[in-house]
């Protein structure tokens, strides 16, 4: 039903005045950085576009893309995308992640990744789309990880750092308003390669609408401007400068 709305609104709809529904997925490791940015920016700019913003798993996100209940969504380039059409956006670093007066903490502005591996670590599931990456290099690396608190939900992975039950690698965009406000802190984990590359993607066999092509160019924009400015801490534009 909606790619028959859709459809029909691809036939009726303005290109210099873009209206109808565009959904879009974003993954809840990346809604911290994007979220309200591009619910700011749509609103803004395409007042007659009925914007909904679905925050999910990354591998939730995926099958409602393929089976287009979503128009876009920002997944993270593991090599598994086929069948969507993909346009790079950032490649954003991993961090070594802590409360701001943990006993984890490090007074540095790096740290090996030996030595983070000592901390107690609090990560997503295996089956989240970061664990795997880090895994990875850690075993590229001649290491293992010994702790480890598995936690699927951002929102209770904080509370546990907060809680001081350990530290995480993550990148720092789920964290930016803890840190922001010195409740948290981040350190660069030095010579580990620790990164993860963000694209935007569509339906190869779904057209995307005229407001859905406006929303996608808008995402593109917002998400250069936030990394040209440095308020997506950690992040490096893949996009071409404007």
């Amino acid at each position: 039903l909606k790619q028959v709305h859709d459809a029909k609104s691809a036939v009726t709809q303005s290109t210099d005045k873009p209206s109808g529904t565009v959904a879009l997925g974003i993954p809840q490791s990346a809604s911290g950085a994007l979220a309200l940015p591009l619910l700011t920016a749509v609103r803004a700019t395409y007042p007659d576009i009925v914007f909904q913003l679905t925050e999910e798993l990354t591998g939730n996100l995926t099958e409602q893309l393929r089976a287009g209940r979503l128009n876009l969504a920002i997944l993270f380039d593991d090599g598994q995308l086929a069948g969507f059409n993909l346009k790079p956006m950032v490649e954003e670093e991993m961090m070594y992640i802590t409360r701001a007066d943990s006993q984890f903490a490090t007074q540095r502005k790096s740290i090996t990744l030996a030595k983070a591996l000592q901390a107690s670590l609090i990560l997503p599931s295996i089956q989240h789309g970061v664990r795997p990456r880090i895994e990875s290099r850690v075993r590229q690396a001649g290491l293992e990880i010994k702790q480890v608190i598995d936690i699927t939900s951002i929102a209770i992975l904080k509370s546990a750092i907060m809680a001081d039950m350990g530290a995480t690698i993550l990148p720092v965009s789920p964290f930016l308003a803890e840190i922001q406000r010195g409740e948290m802190r981040a350190s660069s984990i030095s010579q580990s390669d620790l990164s993860r590359t963000v694209v935007l993607c569509s339906n190869k066999n779904l057209p995307l609408t005229n407001a859905a092509l406006a929303v996608e160019k808008l995402v593109l924009d917002v998400s250069r401007e936030l990394c040209a400015s440095g308020r997506w801490i950690g992040a490096h534009s893949l996009l071409p400068s404007t």
